[in-house]
Parts: C-alpha cells; structure tokens; sequence
C-alpha cells in the first residue's frame, strides 16, 4: 500500500514522503460477537474504535482498531508511536481536542515531534483547518459496505478492512 501511495504522491507533486499526520478516531458498531467490543460513553456506540493517521492528501499511515470504550487520549499513542515509525519524517501531529493529555505527553516526551490541538472557533459548526482532511478520509470509508459497520471478529481483521479500502481508493486515484 505504502507504493501505491508513493505512486500518488509523485503524481501529486509531492515526492517527499509525509512530514504531517492527522489523527482522527470513529467509533463503528459491531454485529455480531468480536474479539474486543466495549461502549464508548460519549458517542451512545457499542462496538469497536478506529484511529487512524492521514497525511494532508488524505493517504493512510496507519490504522489500529480496539475497543470503544478505550479513550482517545489512551489509545492514540499505539497508533502514533506505529506511525512514527514507519514514517520517520514525520514532525507534527495534528488531533482534536479529545487527544489533550495522554496523546500530548507521549508527542512531547519524543523527540522533534509536536502536536497541535485544534480549538473549536465557533460555537457551531465549522470547518478546522487540516483536520478535514482525516474527516474527509472517514467519510471516504463509509461509502464501503463492509466499513459502515464493524462485521469482522478479529481487530486485525478490521484493520485490514480499512487498508484494502484505502488501497482501492488509492489506486482509483492513480489511474
């Protein structure tokens, strides 16, 4: 997958490899019996969670599935720490407020990484800077049956789910 990005991001102008990460969670529901399923609280979901890390055209670093009723702040730094090191470019994250704390401590305490926190600028909706593009992302992944909900038993397996779709999304984008 890490090629066919490579391949995009050359056909983008973009031939250095990812500097940025984007990091986003969804929490997904589960339909049958899986291997970690808890509730996430905040979002009324009984299931599973997904982060994932973007670049800024949208292309998946990484992605690690585990139950919802893990916080964000608990679960990020597995998938910053998977991110860091396939790609050692990388310098800045950029999270939501639901990442202060935990997700902040393990940036700092790494060397040459920093996170930004973006703030709510308005009471209602409005579009954050850079941190649509992980939106955008997810909603690209909701137009695939099998990610609308969490069908897998394995975290693994969902995991994969997301990267084969990411692939085909990819590969439409370089043809």
């Amino acid at each position: 997958m890490d090629e066919i990005n490579e391949i995009h991001r050359k056909k983008a102008a973009k031939s250095q490899p990812p500097g940025l990460g984007i990091i986003d969670s969804q929490s997904v529901k589960t339909v049958s019996y899986s291997d970690c399923r808890g509730f996430d609280g905040g979002r009324k979901i009984k299931g599973r969670k997904r982060h994932i890390v973007v670049d800024t055209p949208g292309h998946l670093i990484q992605v690690i599935v585990h139950a919802a009723n893990t916080h964000d702040t608990k679960a990020a730094h597995f998938v910053l720490h998977a991110a860091v090191e396939k790609f050692p470019r990388i310098s800045i994250f950029s999270g939501d407020a639901g990442y202060r704390g935990t997700a902040v401590d393990f940036v700092e305490q790494v060397p040459g990484l920093k996170m930004h926190i973006s703030e709510r600028i308005q009471d209602t909706f409005a579009v954050l800077p850079i941190r649509w593009i992980v939106e955008r992302t997810f909603a690209w992944l909701g137009n695939f049956r099998r990610l609308s909900k969490d069908y897998e038993i394995r975290a693994r397996s969902a995991e994969n789910m997301v990267r084969i779709a990411m692939l085909r999304l990819t590969v439409a984008k370089c043809v």
